[in-house]
Formats: C-alpha cells, structure tokens, sequence
C-alpha cells in the first residue's frame, strides 16, 4: 500500500519527464528531418545540375556537328556556283574571241572589202565630178534666165516710161530734150520714144442705172444700186440700202423644214449600225453558257409575262388633278419642234 502510495506521489514527476523526453525525441526527429531533406536536396540539385550539364554538352556536340554539315553544304554549293560562273565567263570570253575573229574575217572579206572600196571611191569620184559639172551648168542657165528677165522686166519699165513721157519726142519744128542740136546725133532715149506709140487713156463708160422699180417677183435679179437721190427727204426714213436688202431677203428655211422630225432615230439606227460593223462578236451576251442547257434568267428579272422594263422606262405617280395641262410630259431636240 506504501509503494502504491508512492508512486502515486511520483506520477506527476513521471508524467513530466516523460513528455520532456518525448518532446526531446520530437525536436531530435524534426533536426534528423530537416538534415536529411537537406541532405537529399543538395544531392538532387547536384545530381540534376550534372545531369543539364550533360545535356548541354551533348546538345552542343549535336549542334556543332549539325551546324558543321550546313556550313559544308552551303560551302559546296558556293564552290560550284563560283565554279560554274567562272566556267561560264571563260566559256564567254572563248565565245567573244571566236565571234571577234570571225566577224572580222566576213566583214573584211565581205562588208569592207578594200578593193571593192577603192573602187566605189573612184567612181564616187567621177560621179562628183559629173553632178559638179551639171550643177555648174544649171546654175549658169538659171543665172541667164534671172539676168533675160531682169532685162525684160527693165526694157518694158523703159517702154512705159517712153510712152509715158512720149510728148518729148522731137518734131519737125522743135527738137526734144533728148534731140539737142548741140550733139552731132540724138541719144538712145530719142530712139526709143521714136519706136513706141504713146500711151492711151482709156475713158470710163457709165454704166446705167439697172434698178427696176416694177418688180413683182422676189425671184427677179437683185439690182446693183438704187437710184441716186439729189435731195434726202425730209422726215424719218430708213436708209434705202436697208430697204433694198430687206425687200429681196430670200427665203429661209426655219427649223421644222430644216431639221427631220426622227431625226434622233435616225442618228440611233446609224449608230447602230456602225456599231454592229465594229462588233466582233454576234452573240447576245448571257452571264454564263452551257451547252446541256438554255440560260434560264432569274426570278427578279424576268416574269411570265416578260421581262421587267428596269432601266428603259420611268416610273412617275400621275396626279393628273395638280397638271398644269392636260398634255403628256415629253422631252425634244429643239424647242422650236414643240408647238
């Protein structure tokens, strides 16, 4: 019963070391834990690290090699290209010598031959030397023919100045100013007064008068002046050239008789015309053609009792109480048609 008794007393103190060395196995078990999490960390992280570095060598590997072929490849087909277009130039330069020497040969042989050259020379020569002559002898005829007109237009001057000045002829009774009796024979302009007839004046005729006051037809010939008047009336009359003109005016065809009254049609069906000789192509035009078939239009454009007058003809509300008049609304050429 002590001993019960005694440890009863001691319960406590037991229970309390015992949580103290259970929360002391906690805390060693929570370093233990956090040590070894630290531990595995560390490891990991070095063992992944070592891994990536792997990777990165080998991508490197694998990218140097891959990057090492293209190069090789692209220097390849630098080489070749450089090749090929050295090639080609000296191909060219080949060519070019070979035409050089070619065209050389033909042309020397047939374009500029020296002979057939020294020979075109000569002839060219003499036929200079005949066009050069030709042309010295036409320029000494039309010298001639300049120089005979010159002296005909001057002897005809001569001649109408010696019948202009015929009254100083000399006469029997008076010599002339030409004919002076000091000179032992008359001068040359003597000679030529002698020669001519003297010049005539030719006197006007008058004309009478044509101006016949008794016409009755407007179809009569007009006259050429009214008959003159000594003395204006006095008073407000018109000028009798303005009444002359106005009683004679023909007639003038006003614009009815002058212009056709279908005269658009007219100038419709032409250009009609003209333009199916200019058409190339006869067909009608339709939006699409297929042989199995005939085009059918479409429904907004076509109905059973024809086609719709969309774009020739207009539509107008008709209020035929607000018309002004009771005709129809048309449009014409010329407002002087509209009666």
């Amino acid at each position: 019963m002590a001993t019960m008794v005694r440890l009863l007393r001691q319960t406590d103190q037991i229970v309390e070391d015992s949580y103290e060395r259970k929360n002391e196995a906690e805390l060693q078990r929570q370093r233990e834990y956090l040590s070894s999490v630290k531990i595995q960390a560390n490891f990991r992280g070095s063992q992944v690290r070592s891994y990536f570095t792997h990777l990165n060598n080998c991508a490197t590997v694998i990218q140097k090699s891959w990057r090492g072929y293209v190069g090789r490849q692209s220097f390849r087909v630098i080489v070749k290209n450089s090749v090929l277009i050295m090639k080609l130039n000296h191909f060219n330069a080949m060519a070019t010598q070979v035409q050089k020497i070619w065209r050389g040969y033909y042309v020397r042989k047939y374009v500029y031959n020296y002979y057939s050259q020294k020979r075109y020379l000569e002839a060219l020569i003499v036929k200079n030397a005949i066009v050069r002559s030709e042309l010295e002898d036409y320029t000494e005829q039309q010298e001639n023919l300049r120089r005979r007109q010159t002296e005909h237009e001057e002897r005809k001057l001569n001649e109408f100045l010696a019948r202009k000045n015929h009254h100083l002829i000399s006469t029997e009774v008076i010599p002339g100013i030409y004919n002076s009796p000091f000179n032992p024979y008359p001068s040359e302009q003597e000679f030529l007064l002698r020669s001519v007839a003297p010049l005539k004046h030719e006197k006007t005729k008058k004309i009478g008068h044509s101006y016949d006051p008794t016409c009755k037809s407007y179809e009569c010939p007009k006259p050429k002046q009214l008959p003159p008047i000594v003395v204006k009336p006095q008073g407000p009359f018109r000028d009798p050239t303005e009444v002359q003109k106005q009683r004679y005016k023909g007639f003038q065809p006003t614009l009815r008789v002058a212009t056709s009254f279908t005269s658009l049609e007219e100038a419709r069906q032409i250009l009609k015309a003209e333009e199916w000789v200019t058409r190339l192509n006869d067909d009608i035009f339709q939006p699409f053609k297929r042989r199995d078939r005939k085009y059918e239009p479409l429904l907004h454009s076509t109905s059973k009792f024809g086609h719709l007058p969309f774009g020739t003809k207009y539509y107008r509300e008709e209020f035929l109480d607000k018309h002004i008049t009771p005709k129809q609304f048309y449009m014409m050429q010329d407002p002087e048609i509209i009666e």
